[in-house]
Order: C-alpha cells, then structure tokens, then sequence
C-alpha cells in the first residue's frame, strides 16, 4: 500500500513508518519542512491529495509543553493544529479523484504525555469505559477530542474510517518514559499527586501494531480504543512497575500543587485524574498485543 502520514516525523510517525516500509508498504510523510519522500502542508493545500492507498494523520501541539503558558492563545493553537491539519487531509481526501480505501484519525499521540483515552472520557475511579461509551463534552479537552474527530468525518463510505483514541504511549527513546527515566533512574521518581488516579497506556510497538493492522483489515472501521488490555493501572502501580524495571525505589511522590503549579490547573487534570479505558473493540477486530502487561512492556524500553 502506498500510505500517507500527516505529522509522520514525530515519536509515534517514525515506529509507524518503520512498521509499515518492514511489511512492504510506501510511506509518504505531510510535514511542515520538505524533504525525500516527504510533502508539506502547503503542498497538500495547493496540489491536492497525492495518489495513496491509506491516510493517516498524527499531527497536534504538544499540549504538555511546560514552557507554553495555558492561556488563550496557546490553546487556540492547540486547536488549530489538530483541526485544521485534520480539516485539511479531510477535505483533500473527498476531493481526491481516486479516494484512498483507508483513512486514520490518531486522537491524542501529538502531546508525549497526553492521550485522548484520558480526555475523552469523565475522569473516574471507579467507571469503565469502552469505545461505545458516552464522552467528550465536559471540559476543553473532552471537546477538543470531539471536534478532532468531527473534523476527520467524510461524507459517503467510499473510504472506511477509523478513529483510534491512544493511551499515553510508552516507548523506548521518547514518549511519557523519556521525561520520567532522569527521575527514576535517580531513585526520584513515585506517584503523581494520590496515585490512585487510573493510568491507560499502551507501548508505542502495539500503537504502531493497531494503526497497521487498521490499515490492513477492511473489516476495521469505527472507534478503537489504543490502550494495552492491562487497564486498571493505577499511576502508583505504574510508578512501582517503572522503578522495578530500573531496579531503583520509587516512593517519592510529586504533590498536586506543583504539577498545577506547572502545568495550570486545567492542564494538570490530565496528570492528576484518570479513567479506565478497555479496548474491547481494538480486541474484537483480532488485533493480539506484543505488549499487553505492564511489566513486560517497560522491560523492553529500559533494557
């Protein structure tokens, strides 16, 4: 298949493309810089879809970037790089004279911390929620996530589409773990704020592995929840696991009031609360995980 990513350069792009060129298939990345095999937005705009078999867009501003202030202007870039790059793709693809077979939305993989398994759902401690169940109209980013998804919808079926809302991927070299390994390595690391907080996740192989198989599979359309099936880690349990993983202790928590501190408090719900998510329909589809307990997958990224 010929295959083109929006936003491809990135953590998630780059095992992406690497699994997709291992299975035989061309890969074609929409960046803001040109470059071999690669095409800009501006490109797209002004010369349309090029041929392709599948789309798949990644792109979005790192929502959990310390250093951007939560203020008006940053959250409308926020929502402009998720909508319109989306918007963009979108529209290309209903223009295209030949429409792909496949296109993918990847809600939530642009932030390496954020996932819209979290901002979808109510955060809870004790509901359960699968790709069926009710969302997305609580707060900015459960609306975020709604309009992102609005923004992929395409008129007719001539192009099977698919949404899949990540868990906070975990992966050797970026990632959640590439800013926790410093502090746990040093034997700094614990629980964010109570830790009882539910924590979905999945290891950036088995993220890869779904949008694959969802490029692959004609039968795979809908919502996919990407989390790993193991989803009721807590973040404490999560901490335990990642210190066992660097054969260090990790009892030293980081209190609310500076994550809110850092983060503003609207942002810092993304840290502090948490919902468990089950990818029931991901499973359904017969998609198998490389990585579905937690253990196992840290082992892998910190070996």
């Amino acid at each position: 298949m010929r295959v083109l990513v929006g936003g491809g350069t990135g953590f998630i792009g780059t095992a992406l493309s690497q699994l997709l060129k291992a299975r035989g298939h061309e890969v074609t990345l929409v960046s803001r810089q040109p470059g071999p095999g690669r095409i800009t937005w501006d490109e797209l705009a002004t010369s349309g879809l090029p041929r392709c078999d599948a789309a798949v867009n990644l792109a979005g501003e790192n929502i959990l970037n310390p250093l951007r202030r939560w203020n008006e202007a940053f959250q409308k870039e926020v929502l402009s790089s998720r909508l319109e790059t989306t918007d963009l793709l979108a529209r290309a693809i209903t223009k295209a004279p030949q429409p792909p077979q496949a296109w993918i939305l990847v809600t939530g993989v642009a932030s390496q911390l954020r996932c819209a398994a979290k901002a979808y759902y109510q955060p809870s401690l004790t509901a359960e929620y699968d790709e069926d169940s009710p969302g997305g109209d609580f707060d900015f980013f459960s609306n975020l996530v709604t309009k992102w998804e609005a923004a992929a919808r395409l008129p007719g079926d001539s192009t099977r589409q698919v949404v899949v809302r990540s868990g906070v991927v975990l992966g050797r070299g970026g990632g959640a773990i590439g800013h926790m390994l410093l502090p746990f390595r040093l034997g700094l690391g614990g629980p964010i704020g109570s830790g009882q907080q539910f924590f979905p996740w999945i290891h950036i192989g088995d993220l890869a592995g779904i949008l694959a198989h969802a490029l692959e599979a004609s039968h795979v359309q809908g919502v996919l929840n990407g989390v790993a099936p193991a989803s009721t880690t807590t973040n404490a349990e999560f901490a335990q696991a990642l210190g066992t993983a660097l054969g260090r202790p990790a009892f030293i928590p980081l209190p609310s009031a500076v994550v809110q501190a850092v983060f503003g408090q609207e942002r810092a719900i993304m840290l502090l609360e948490g919902q468990k998510v089950i990818p029931r329909r991901t499973l359904a589809t017969g998609y198998q995980y490389s990585f579905p307990e937690l253990g196992a997958a840290l082992k892998e990224i910190v070996a």
